[in-house]
């Protein structure tokens, strides 16, 4: 019997999920992988990152052109999935973001993390003569 749970997310851009998970301290690999689980089961996705548990991992697989997340969180006590979601959701949405004002021509001028964890970007737009 599998245990894993596909989470669907909004995240629909490879590059800031690889980056965001680097974040958070994970060595992302991509490819066409599996992610281990319960009982040495296996289930196919296209992002993996390895846990502390060495039996079990986290995966990410596109469908419908948005990934979800694929998981056993059976074996993985020591991540809060609601947690690893949210901040994984946060730091992808700061990337994809500046990812996409950079390629309109805007760069960084400052950045504060406010007290709740929000991220506050002032950017410009550099001129192009």
């Amino acid at each position: 019997m599998s245990h894993f749970t596909q989470i669907k997310t909004r995240m629909v851009e490879n590059e800031p999920l690889l980056i965001a998970l680097r974040d958070l301290g994970f060595e992302p690999e991509e490819g066409n992988l599996e992610v281990r689980g319960y009982q040495g089961n296996k289930t196919k996705v296209e992002i993996r990152v390895a846990t502390k548990n060495r039996d079990y991992d986290i995966g990410f697989r596109k469908v419908d052109g948005v990934y979800e997340c694929v998981a056993d969180w059976f074996g993985l006590p020591d991540i809060d999935r609601k947690e690893f979601l949210d901040r994984l959701a946060q730091r992808y949405a700061y990337h994809a973001a500046k990812i996409k004002l950079e390629e309109q021509g805007f760069v960084l001028a400052s950045e504060d993390i406010n007290s709740d964890g929000r991220i506050h970007l002032v950017l410009r737009r550099m001129r192009q003569d």
